[in-house]
């Protein structure tokens, strides 16, 4: 028995990183999966996005689990794409119970900025216009069908820590629309609250996935020591592996998680609860 089992999953961004991770541990657990991914390349990003090769191999995963997938190429700045996701979905599954509003960019760019007013306006659109085209489009299905359900929304630690600015768009567009997630995510709390419907959003430290584990990132990283530092953990970790973001959302969309809703979860390695030097002096300590 799986916690999980029957249920219907809904995630964005599912083709690689914390997405396929979040959909192949759904599926050990008994969810089936409607994925949907932009696979292609958005102009302001300068590491490499996701495939529809990534793309396949996410459903290829979930399908050695037992369970089923639909994998759908679409923009989640495009209410039209994720429809066709969710009437596939439905089609195929009969019923949504979960819904994971994970889709994100990261288009901070190299000196000089070329591209910021762009890379503003891309992390904004793909960010937080994408989450609530997903959370309009979702929600209605979920009342309708009258049987509860769960929404996690994934933020950032950004949103609880010291940050500084390059003064470039696209890290700046990348603060400001993590940080506005968690009011969305409050209205849409209160407002389904009496259907049974929690919402919630989930804030993590670094994620090693293809999103910074790049060479590109290292060099931004290098031009940006001082937002970097901002990023050091207490605990001696660099970062979380896709699949410990994956169990606390699973916490979240189980019955284990039933009463919590408008919650901002906080999932940091300590990162945003002490100083930055402090973070660091940590971080080398040996264990």
């Amino acid at each position: 028995m799986g916690q999980l089992d029957g249920k219907v999953a809904f995630i964005t961004g599912a083709a690689r990183g914390q997405g396929r991770s979040h959909a192949v541990l759904f599926a050990e657990e008994g969810a089936d999966i409607i994925g949907l991914d932009i696979c292609e390349q958005v102009a302001t990003v300068a590491s490499p996005m996701a495939t529809l090769e990534d793309l396949d191999e996410t459903v290829a995963l979930v399908k050695k689990t037992g369970r089923r997938m639909i994998g759908v190429q679409g923009d989640v700045r495009k209410r039209a794409d994720i429809g066709r996701a969710l009437d596939q979905g439905l089609a195929e599954f009969g019923r949504l119970d979960i819904v994971l509003a994970n889709a994100g960019i990261f288009a901070g760019g190299l000196k000089p900025y070329p591209r910021s007013e762009q890379a503003w306006q891309d992390s904004i659109d793909v960010i937080l216009t994408g989450t609530w085209n997903t959370l309009q489009l979702t929600s209605p299905i979920l009342v309708e069908q009258g049987g509860g359900g769960a929404i996690v929304i994934t933020s950032s630690s950004v949103t609880g820590r010291w940050i500084t600015t390059n003064y470039d768009g696209g890290i700046d567009g990348y603060n400001a629309a993590k940080c506005a997630l968690a009011g969305l995510m409050t209205g849409y709390a209160g407002r389904l609250a009496e259907h049974d419907i929690r919402v919630n959003t989930f804030h993590p430290t670094g994620v090693s996935t293809p999103m910074v584990s790049n060479d590109f990132f290292v060099k931004w990283g290098e031009e940006n020591p001082e937002y970097m530092a901002s990023w050091l953990n207490a605990l001696p970790v660099a970062a979380m592996q896709p699949i410990d973001a994956s169990r606390v959302l699973l916490f979240l969309v189980s019955d284990a998680g039933r009463y919590i809703t408008g919650q901002q979860i906080i999932v940091d390695a300590g990162q945003t609860t002490i100083p930055p030097l402090g973070a660091g002096t940590l971080l080398k300590h040996p264990h």
